[in-house]
């Protein structure tokens, strides 16, 4: 069973191998999610490729914009795969980034504005696997969004399995999922991260907070000892990650 990870690189390794687990099983839509702030996706997903190492030219990548695409193809000058953007063009510019001869899809850090041609690519793509690292497809601050595309988003989001997950929550815990496990919620005592829960879901809120709250210690009146502030766990376990 997986460690809660000691660095990013730890991390990136162990979502390596959910990823390789799920293809092997047979999962064809796979996400990858490490959610910590100000992480940069293009170092992140400079480690995560190599997964892909075997498929050579027959891998796809596709980033959210051009310029993001541009960046890539001008700093991994040398690699087999075609590196395209998702873009926001017309269905049938959309169709034209979809090959044959393309056996696995990888998109970089998208986005809820691409929602839209996201979903038509993955339908061109079919049965073909793909994998998302670090999307940001649930972004509640997109401004203008209809019910019928919000619905839309969830129906497409729903249809994609969640191989590995690692969040922190506050200073001393951490929501965590590496496939084929289950969704662990993982605790700091004396130095070390314990786990403390295991679930089939994903948890809520309310239910990481219910958990966490029969860990904590209790102060003399039998309140459960305030929380530490939010901001300066992220702080704290994104720096012990990247240490």
């Amino acid at each position: 069973m997986a460690e809660l990870p000691k660095t990013l690189e730890d991390a990136i390794a162990q979502s390596r191998e959910a990823v390789k687990s799920a293809l092997a099983d047979g999962i064809t839509r796979i996400q990858v999610e490490l959610l910590f702030p100000e992480l940069k996706f293009m170092p992140v997903a400079e480690q995560f490729i190599p997964v892909f190492a075997e498929y050579e030219s027959r891998l796809k990548v596709f980033f959210a914009d051009a310029g993001a695409a541009a960046l890539a193809r001008r700093d991994w000058a040398d690699v087999p795969f075609k590196i395209l953007d998702i873009g926001t063009g017309r269905t049938a510019s959309l169709q034209a980034k979809i090959q044959p001869e393309d056996e696995i899809f990888l998109f970089i850090a998208p986005t809820s504005v691409e929602v839209p041609q996201l979903e038509k690519l993955c339908e061109l793509i079919g049965e073909r696997p793909f994998v998302m690292l670090n999307p940001r497809l649930e972004d509640s601050g997109t401004v203008g969004i209809g019910y019928a595309a919000r619905e839309t988003r969830k129906r497409f989001i729903s249809t994609i399995e969640s191989c590995y997950y690692l969040r922190p929550v506050d200073d001393e815990s951490a929501l965590m999922r590496c496939y084929p496990g289950d969704w662990e919620v993982w605790l700091e005592t004396a130095g070390e991260y314990q786990k403390i829960a295991e679930l089939p879901k994903k948890p809520s809120g309310d239910e990481i907070d219910m958990i966490l709250m029969k860990e904590q210690p209790q102060t003399t009146d039998g309140t459960p000892a305030k929380k530490p502030s939010v901001f300066k766990s992220l702080q704290r376990f994104i720096k012990a990650l990247s240490s």
